[in-house]
């Protein structure tokens, strides 16, 4: 799923989805991981499943008592099918799940550009809420309070954003990200700073 804003000066494609939902059903974990092939499970270590899920490309966390954690899928109708494709499985170990699991998408990452280029030590001094420290890494990290967000930034304008919950979110962090940085390089080449 590709998406530009209205602006045309930034654009984003989610890279990964991790969503939650319950099935209201207890699951066998240890007799599902006997079963599938597609599993992995050390309760000594942690008390979930690993089920890995072929098509689309993803990984759940099921635990015992039918709360999953899914990742890798770029799309919520991605995540559906995936649930779908548990509770098949889940039916292989005689779990009937009788209800549609409601989905609540906890974090989206998403990776884009905003086609300018960035002078970082600037905006880390410009930009409040920021962290930057070249010598251990290339990337200028901004926190945006208003939606929730957290973006890494580079000098080529490339980006990742995560923390944000639906695309009106992801969308609205984009614009304002935009907003902030032009707004801190207006300053910068009047030699406001």
């Amino acid at each position: 799923m590709a998406a530009k804003s209205d602006k045309k000066e930034s654009e984003y494609k989610i890279q990964n989805i991790v969503a939650t939902t319950s099935l209201e059903k207890p699951v066998p974990l240890t007799k599902l991981a006997r079963t599938q092939p597609n599993t992995e499970y050390n309760p000594e270590t942690f008390p979930g499943l690993v089920l890995r899920i072929k098509e689309p490309k993803s990984a759940v966390l099921v635990f015992s008592s039918g709360n999953l954690v899914c990742t890798g899928t770029k799309s919520l109708t991605q995540v559906r099918q995936v649930i779908d494709e548990v509770i098949k499985q889940l039916k292989k170990v005689n779990v009937e799940v009788t209800i549609k699991p409601k989905i609540t998408v906890q974090n989206i990452v998403a990776s884009g550009t905003i086609n300018l280029q960035l002078n970082l030590n600037y905006l880390a001094l410009a930009m409040e809420n920021t962290e930057y420290e070249p010598e251990q890494f290339p990337g200028l990290v901004y926190k945006l309070e208003d939606p929730n967000a957290t973006f890494l930034l580079f000098s080529n304008g490339k980006l990742v954003c995560t923390g944000t919950k639906n695309k009106e979110q992801l969308e609205q962090s984009m614009d304002n990200l935009l907003e902030n940085v032009k707004e801190a390089l207006a300053d910068y080449k009047k030699g406001e700073f």
